[in-house]
């Protein structure tokens, strides 16, 4: 596990608590997390352009805790990368504790992943099955609840709905009882991807919880997510794949600006990124503003030298400057 913080445990945005953040009243924009792609670096950016929450990318539990090659490679953060909640896969309740135990010092909280449909996520016993088994949510929860000690260490979930909506009101209450901080639902069923979003069905899970409820799916704009927020009467929204686009969306930018592109070379050369992982989102970023032969051209690239120079040739964009 890799920190500039290891020993100073706070930082001052630490101190800001998500769960008094969904009680203002206002609109809380949240990135999601994502495999491969919300780590520092990215969370870096996106709160730079007016994010208030991050997640990690979905880190399995089990090997978090029993690798320390895997803590190193999963969990890498810093002073300023703040508030964050660090997403967990996990089926084991002890495990989960000892995981959440681990990132304590460095995180406002930890999520349960129950909404990842992915094959071989429901073949482990994660994710979108665990819709299924209230008691083990709830079993997790409480150990969680009982092996942290800071008492604003943050423990919520992330869902998908069912076909009978009943079933997962009832599941959302039960994890309301069981002393979840709040839920984030992703408004489709485990078998449904490119479907509309049931934003209607969120509401209705709104209406019957008294914690804060969290909107996901489709949103790609700032006007999107603070409709869907009215919508749907929640607190929060999350964004995926919408921010990988145009990491300044909760800004107001209804593309990629050129500063936010300048802003990821900077972030992500200081921060010692992957060239794979920093050359895919520059492909995500300038997917609106770059024309097919464009495309084709700044994908084949493969240095970062190649691509400073290709930025700077093209869009004039210089980190030297």
């Amino acid at each position: 596990m890799k920190s500039d913080c290891i020993q100073t445990t706070t930082c001052q945005e630490r101190k800001k608590d998500p769960i008094e953040m969904f009680h203002s009243g206002q609109l809380v924009k949240v990135c999601a997390p994502m495999v491969r792609y919300s780590k520092l670096s990215f969370r870096t950016l996106v709160r730079k352009y007016d994010c208030d929450l991050c997640y990690t990318p979905m880190i399995v539990a089990a090997d978090f805790v029993r690798s320390a090659k895997a803590r190193d490679s999963e969990f890498t953060t810093n002073q300023g990368d703040c508030p964050l909640i660090v997403q967990f896969a996990a089926n084991d309740a002890r495990l989960l504790s000892d995981a959440a135990r681990i990132v304590c010092p460095y995180a406002n909280g930890i999520d349960i992943n129950c909404g990842c449909p992915q094959r071989w996520a429901l073949a482990e016993g994660y994710g979108a099955c665990l819709i299924n088994k209230p008691e083990l949510v709830r079993d997790m929860v409480k150990q969680v609840r009982n092996q942290v000690e800071n008492p604003r260490f943050s423990v919520s979930i992330k869902i998908r709905i069912h076909d009978d909506l009943t079933r997962t009101v009832d599941l959302c209450r039960k994890a309301e009882a069981t002393g979840v901080s709040w839920i984030t639902v992703h408004g489709r069923t485990v078998e449904e991807r490119h479907q509309p979003v049931h934003y209607e069905a969120i509401k209705i899970i709104k209406e019957s919880m008294s914690i804060p409820i969290v909107a996901n799916g489709d949103i790609r704009s700032l006007k999107e997510a603070e409709n869907v927020w009215h919508v749907t009467g929640t607190d929060g929204v999350m964004v995926a794949r919408g921010l990988l686009a145009n990491p300044a969306m909760f800004a107001g930018y209804e593309e990629t600006p050129l500063k936010c592109i300048w802003d990821w070379v900077d972030i992500a050369l200081e921060l010692g990124t992957p060239y794979m992982c920093f050359h895919q989102h520059l492909m995500y970023m300038m997917e609106k503003i770059t024309s097919r032969q464009e495309k084709k051209i700044f994908n084949a690239l493969s240095s970062t030298s190649a691509v400073l120079d290709y930025l700077t040739d093209h869009y004039g964009i210089d980190r030297t400057s």
